[in-house]
């Protein structure tokens, strides 16, 4: 069996065990591939792309860094859905696929021990508190990199774990945040931002940067709608921790997160 097929069944498996589950208002628990393991029978992936996860087929997620069109990428969805793992799975992805001279991450949190385990490897740029003045300086310090980086080959991931959070720094610091959002991936910063939904509401006026939105499992249909855009789409049945969709096109397509090891 080729490698591509056997995480193809594995995932067609997952999906009817998660839709049994749902049947029976169990939260499933499924027995995802580790991020390892699927890097490795992924590769290679082109130089220029990310990985953000496992699509139902088996085949691999991607982002292509190269590619401005996207735009800063938003990652939605109830307490516990899996945002903050997403995450970590970049940048765990990011360490295994790419040198520090093609791709680095940085990281501004609320809640820095959630990434302990990331300190000190060659990708990672810098984990910073959202209050600490660091992170405003870490902003300031991204735009005029941007601003010279004409030509560069190499890219910059922003994680930042909390939208809201970062809306209440200062003047200079929210400007920053503004173009970056705006400017940053044509200039090979990547804004990847999680928010809560249910304060989708009160950061609507934020939610027009994004483009590119991930949702995970959220319970509220007007928290739903309001992130999708009154699409109609169901996130209440997305796998909490671990599933994740986004459109594509007209269609939506469904991937998982695999474990980090």
């Amino acid at each position: 069996m080729d490698k591509t097929n056997h995480f193809s069944l594995m995932i067609e498996a997952l999906t009817e065990l998660a839709e049994e589950d749902q049947a029976h208002q169990t939260p499933p628990t499924p027995d995802l591939p580790t991020l390892r393991s699927v890097i490795a029978n992924a590769t290679p992936l082109p130089r220029e792309s990310i990985f953000l996860g496992l699509a139902d087929d088996g085949l691999p997620i991607l982002l292509n860094l190269y590619d401005p069109i996207p735009g800063p990428i938003l990652i939605s969805g109830d307490q516990a859905s899996g945002k903050t793992a997403l995450l970590q799975t970049l940048a765990r992805a990011t360490e295994f696929l790419h040198s520090p001279s093609e791709v680095q991450y940085s990281v501004i949190t609320q809640h820095p021990k959630e990434w302990d385990g990331f300190r000190g490897n060659q990708n990672n740029a810098g984990i910073y508190d959202t209050q600490d003045p660091t992170a405003q300086d870490l902003l300031y310090s991204l735009v005029n990199w941007a601003h010279n980086n004409k030509g560069d080959q190499q890219s910059v991931l922003l994680l930042m774990d909390d939208l809201e959070a970062m809306t209440k720094l200062d003047q200079q610091a929210e400007q920053s945040l503004r173009w970056l959002l705006l400017r940053g991936p044509s200039r090979r910063v990547w804004p990847i931002v999680t928010i809560n939904s249910s304060r989708a509401k009160i950061m609507e006026p934020w939610l027009e940067f994004f483009r590119t939105r991930l949702f995970g499992c959220t319970q509220t249909s007007n928290d739903s709608n309001l992130l999708t855009g009154n699409s109609n789409k169901a996130l209440n049945d997305l796998t909490a921790g671990s599933q994740f969709t986004m459109r594509e096109g007209t269609n939506w397509l469904n991937f998982w997160v695999p474990p980090i090891d």
